[in-house]
């Protein structure tokens, strides 16, 4: 049965999402069956697949016109890869919600009716810390958390690391720290402090492999395609494709 792995971190900016759609790109291309849910309103994952951003998907699920097979699209150029989209009627969600019967397992429901046909299930939150989030952790076996290689970018983890500690005191006990990765790096002494700080708070959660800044990275999204279909050769996708190599390494001692 898939592993649940939301990728959170209420900061935007932070390469959430661009981790979101070429890990889970990079993991299906190493022969991993791989789900991306995109639970994000701006839907960034969705069209950075290439899916148009009006589809039925997470939102629909969420208050029950749609079951999750119903909705979810296989990508053309990565068979091994799955998404399901999102909408701005996600924004709805959030009010609505709570208002539902089991309202804080909704999401749960709606993964665990799928997940067996995956390996891994990777979910794009949203940039918040509400309901939906929350939500979302309630589902997941783990979370991974981005981190921009910048002082600012620290300083709202906290946030959120007490919401995952709450989240695991009550609703779901078995919600681990599946890691933090590094993003948006640039090779000057400012950046080199923060992975320094990072690694010497978090240990072995932080991944030894940083994802740089790469403007053919930042291109990618606007043709729809993840890093390794639109320049296999820039280091953007040679970082992400390392990311998932150590993702699935650490997975696999984990396991065994």
């Amino acid at each position: 049965m898939g592993k649940v792995v939301a990728l959170a971190n209420q900061k935007g900016g932070v390469g959430k999402t661009t981790t979101a759609i070429n890990l889970s790109a990079s993991v299906a291309l190493l022969g991993k069956k791989v789900l991306l849910v995109d639970a994000d309103p701006q839907a960034n994952a969705t069209s950075g697949l290439g899916f148009d951003i009006n589809l039925e998907g997470t939102y629909e699920c969420m208050v029950g016109k749609r079951r999750a097979e119903e909705v979810i699209k296989q990508c053309a150029e990565i068979k091994n890869l799955w998404i399901m989209p999102s909408s701005i009627d996600l924004v709805a969600a959030e009010s609505e919600l709570p208002t539902m019967e089991n309202s804080r397992h909704i999401v749960k429901e709606i993964i665990d009716s799928i997940k067996e046909r995956f390996d891994y299930v990777f979910i794009d939150c949203s940039p918040s810390l509400g309901y939906t989030t929350v939500n979302i952790l309630t589902a997941a076996d783990s979370v991974l958390i981005p981190v921009q290689c910048e002082y600012l970018a620290l300083e709202g983890l906290s946030k959120l690391l007490n919401t995952i500690k709450l989240v695991k005191s009550g609703l779901n006990p078995s919600l681990d720290i599946e890691g933090f990765v590094m993003t948006m790096y640039m090779r000057n002494r400012l950046n080199n402090q923060v992975v320094t700080e990072v690694k010497e708070h978090f240990g072995t959660l932080a991944y030894e492999t940083i994802i740089q800044r790469n403007v053919r990275l930042g291109e990618a999204p606007s043709h729809g395609k993840p890093i390794m279909l639109y320049d296999a050769a820039a280091i953007g996708a040679k970082s992400y494709l390392m990311l998932a190599k150590e993702f699935l390494k650490r997975n696999r001692k984990k396991r065994g």
